[in-house]
């Protein structure tokens, strides 16, 4: 399956902007409130009637730090219109607690889709490896626990995006491991349109935008001629063809 390009959005005008610009799906998120803010529940409605089922909606729930607050806003946004939700875990480095915490979305979600919502599993490639949980250890516990996907981003938003956080070999074998665990995957963390064959090559199942995708950066607001940029990028190049342009490092 070809790789497919995600766009975040803030409202139901932005939305619009990023289908007609060729986004495969289109994600909820509240740019202004860190790298996993949510958008109202209305706003999330208005995205997704927008859309009018025409593509895959996701929804951002920011880091979750209680099991019954993360369980109702799964629900609710999955109610809402979102068919994954996406769910962090910033300064927890128990296993077991992020499992209880993706199983309390994951509850949520299906519940609130008529059993049919998800849960995408966040890790941050520039968290903090004392208070965070490591990527690959998220990779068991997301699989263990009945998550759809696993996507790696970054958190700091002014800081260095993924492509010079994370040697390539490196995101390969994660993403490898992801997808033997059965693990839907997607990457982020300010990519530009020349980042794509980079996650392209990693293996990815989608590549996620936002600043890339708007006027102005990522406080911006969504324009279809860039996501129509990123849509020929994502279409330029065959998975697997570019391997050795990037083998070694970022």
């Amino acid at each position: 399956m070809a790789m497919r390009l995600l766009v975040s959005v803030a409202s139901a005008a932005e939305a619009s902007a990023a289908l007609a610009g060729g986004a495969d799906v289109i994600d909820a998120k509240d740019p202004l409130a860190g790298a996993l803010g949510p958008v109202s529940r209305e706003v999330l409605r208005e995205i997704h009637a927008a859309l009018a089922g025409e593509r895959l909606v996701t929804a951002a729930l920011g880091d979750a730090t209680d099991e019954h607050a993360i369980e109702r806003a799964a629900r609710e946004f999955a109610a809402a219109g979102a068919g994954l939700v996406k769910v962090g875990f910033a300064r927890i480095a128990s296993a077991e607690r992020v499992a209880r915490l993706i199983a309390a979305a994951v509850r949520g979600a299906t519940a609130g889709n008529d059993g049919h919502g998800g849960v995408v599993a966040v890790a941050y490639a520039d968290g903090d490896r004392a208070l965070n949980l490591a990527p690959t250890a998220l990779v068991e516990v997301a699989a263990r626990v009945g998550a759809r996907g696993v996507l790696l981003d970054t958190a700091d938003k002014n800081g260095p995006g993924l492509r010079g956080l994370v040697a390539h070999d490196a995101l390969v074998a994660w993403v490898g491991e992801a997808h033997e665990a059965g693990l839907l995957v997607a990457l982020a963390g300010k990519l530009t349109a020349g980042d794509i064959p980079f996650v392209r090559d990693a293996g990815a199942d989608i590549a996620g935008v936002r600043g890339a995708a708007c006027d102005g950066g990522r406080a911006g607001s969504v324009s279809a001629d860039k996501v129509r940029l990123l849509r020929a990028a994502c279409d330029s190049l065959r998975r697997g063809s570019v391997r050795s342009a990037y083998k070694g490092g970022p």
